[in-house]
């Protein structure tokens, strides 16, 4: 069975926003760390929002950056497959991207059945709906040490308590750090 992981960054206030950064000095180590765990699985899948902005890596394939660590993880994210879940887009222009033709329970629990490398999560919305079906397997969290200010919270309307083992750390020298956990089993009733 494929482990399902959920991995995305997020502020030291517990904000996920694409868009707030390190500085680029800072981002080349965490640009590395997520080229080399792309390289190691067989899909990510995204919503629609998160697919859009992650269509800027595309732009560094026709244009590359002067940033090493940038150029190689667009050519990582244009390789692994991306499957989309979105009401409103029709089609999309990835070559390596299709839109899923199924609901989200439906196709994680196919993809969970089936062999092969992990899959990523790299959506909060789907992390928060994977959270309550208890689809995942493993959550990657991304620390930034910035305080992010208004976003979105990654845990938002989550009503039952789930209680999460550490079951490592990686800490970047810009101050990120990655806290892995793995949910434990049981649920724990709301207060």
């Amino acid at each position: 069975m494929r482990k399902i992981i959920a991995t995305i960054n997020l502020t030291i206030d517990g904000f996920c926003d694409h868009t707030v950064s390190l500085p680029e000095e800072e981002m080349h180590e965490i640009h590395e760390h997520y080229r080399e765990l792309l390289s190691h699985g067989d899909a990510i899948l995204y919503g629609r929002k998160t697919y859009q902005l992650m269509e800027f890596w595309k732009t560094l394939l026709e244009k590359p950056s002067e940033e090493k660590s940038m150029n190689d993880f667009a050519v990582v994210i244009d390789k692994i497959p991306k499957i989309v879940f979105s009401n409103t887009l029709k089609a999309i222009d990835w070559d390596t991207a299709r839109l899923s033709d199924q609901t989200l329970e439906e196709e994680v629990l196919q993809l969970k059945q089936q062999s092969g490398k992990a899959i990523f999560v790299g959506s909060r919305s789907l992390i928060l709906q994977l959270m309550k079906l208890n689809l995942i397997d493993e959550y990657q969290l991304c620390v930034y040490p910035i305080v992010g200010g208004g976003s979105l919270p990654l845990f938002e309307n989550i009503h039952d308590s789930t209680i999460f083992k550490l079951i490592k750390t990686k800490i970047f020298r810009g101050g990120a750090i990655i806290l892995y956990y793995e949910p434990r089993k049981e649920k724990q009733p709301s207060s």
